[in-house]
């Protein structure tokens, strides 16, 4: 009779009377929302450690831009960039990661014609023509598109899983939408098209890629990573051929991204000898060594580097450099084990995600952060050869301060408003919220595999 009186009042107002006052509520009708939790405590945290390491030694290592009449300005500029990543951060973490994946085609469109615009009307930075200037401010649209594709890939793979793995029709889609992204994003910078590869093929393994599938997208990168090298390389001769002409061509006299690429890689090889002349070539690579052997094991101290004057782009490319010399040894392991806590972390949030989509995309953003700042510090250590990668969240750069910060912002807000898998009143109101097409599990969880 109880339970018969309550469905009847279901959704009508009721009237009570507390302390002589006439109230009115209303009876919902049942419906649980998603109750969003505290964003997580540990991915703030490391997000602060490296805003804090990145104020540090970016002073440090501005000492060859530091002018006469400001020597804060360098300081000022790049933490007016943290401070507007912050802002972002702040605001992402309250918003709800499905509207971050339902604006993937957007950012892929708009990404994509920023992409295009800087590789034919873009000014040129450091012997390649990959940035777009707006109002003295400079936009890399390389940055932007490593994290629209993170969103893409999340959204596709997320929409296409399936106990058995990653279905081939997603697989596909996803790997041609790469393929896209890199032959557009090649002659803005090689070693940003390698790094998308390597986040992409990331991101297909941690969806269950099936080893049939691991070969075939292997096969389809390289294919078309080779057409890419042929058709980027016969158009800079044919460039280059307009220029200068053909008896100049002939001679040899090619000085494109093409000779550049052999050059590091065929110095790479070579290495660098404690008696070779110091000149354009491996000016860097010699004066990364330098400073990073005078770090030693706990460093000279903050704001004490010797080779910051000397070390050609010290703030951005080669900062890492500047954190051993400044911390030595153990500065530099434990920076390096901040970034892999914040890949460690985020693989446990992606774990308890009840939902695949949040769980790419926190992991999406987590390997495309570290992995860049792995691929710094092989270059800066000289594992890697020469090539410009700025180290997330701490090299000066606002593009990378600001997509970074968007990156974990998204984080934050996967920490707040994905389920877990073990609370099922939760699950139910989720898949409740969620669109049809959003609503597959999570199987990298066992729980959910036993749903």
């Amino acid at each position: 009779m109880a339970e018969s009186l309550q469905t009847a009042t279901a959704g009508i107002t009721i009237r009570e009377t507390i302390d002589g006052q006439e109230t009115e509520k209303k009876r919902s009708r049942g419906k649980t929302p998603v109750k969003p939790r505290k964003s997580d405590p540990y991915l703030w945290g490391i997000y602060i450690a490296l805003l804090v390491v990145s104020v540090i030694e970016l002073f440090s290592a501005s000492s060859s831009e530091v002018s006469a009449g400001n020597v804060y300005l360098p300081l000022i500029r790049h933490g007016l960039f943290l401070v507007i990543g912050l802002g972002l951060v702040l605001f992402l973490q309250n918003i709800h990661y499905i509207k971050i994946s339902n604006l993937a085609v957007f950012m892929a469109v708009v990404s994509l014609g920023l992409l295009l615009f800087s590789n034919y009307f873009g000014i040129e930075i450091n012997g390649a023509q990959r940035a777009i200037s707006i109002a003295g401010f400079t936009i890399q649209p390389a940055e932007i598109v490593k994290y629209t594709v993170v969103i893409l890939l999340a959204t596709i793979l997320g929409r296409s899983q399936s106990p058995g793995g990653i279905s081939n029709k997603g697989m596909i889609i996803a790997a041609l939408s790469v393929v896209l992204f890199a032959a557009c994003l090649w002659k803005n910078g090689l070693t940003n098209t390698i790094l998308l590869f390597l986040v992409s093929v990331a991101m297909f393994l941690i969806g269950g890629m099936r080893w049939k599938q691991f070969f075939i997208i292997m096969a389809i990168y390289t294919v078309c990573g080779g057409c890419l090298y042929l058709v980027k390389y016969q158009d800079e001769k044919d460039d280059e051929f307009d220029k200068v002409g053909k008896t100049e061509m002939v001679a040899g006299n090619d000085d494109g991204r093409m000779e550049t690429h052999k050059g590091r890689i065929s110095r790479f090889l070579e290495g660098v000898n404690p008696d070779d002349p110091i000149d354009d070539y491996n000016r860097q690579v010699v004066f990364a060594k330098i400073s990073q052997a005078n770090g030693g094991v706990f460093g000279q101290g903050p704001g004490n580097s010797r080779e910051s004057a000397r070390l050609p782009l010290a703030f951005s490319d080669y900062i890492y450099s500047i954190i051993v010399e400044d911390t030595g040894l153990v500065g530099g392991i434990g920076l390096l084990i901040v970034y892999l806590l914040l890949l460690a972390r985020a693989g446990r949030i992606a774990y308890r995600c009840s939902r695949a989509i949040p769980s790419f995309m926190i992991m999406g953003c987590a390997v495309l952060i570290v992995l860049q700042a792995l691929v710094h510090m092989a270059i800066v250590t000289g594992l890697f050869p020469v090539s410009g990668q700025p180290l997330p969240l701490i090299s000066k750069g606002g593009t990378s301060v600001i997509v970074m910060s968007v990156a974990i912002g998204t984080m934050l807000s996967v920490s707040r408003f994905s389920v877990t898998s073990g609370d099922k009143k939760q699950i139910k109101a989720e898949l409740k919220e969620l669109p049809k097409e959003m609503q597959a599990a999570n199987y990298s969880n066992y729980e959910n595999t036993q749903r």
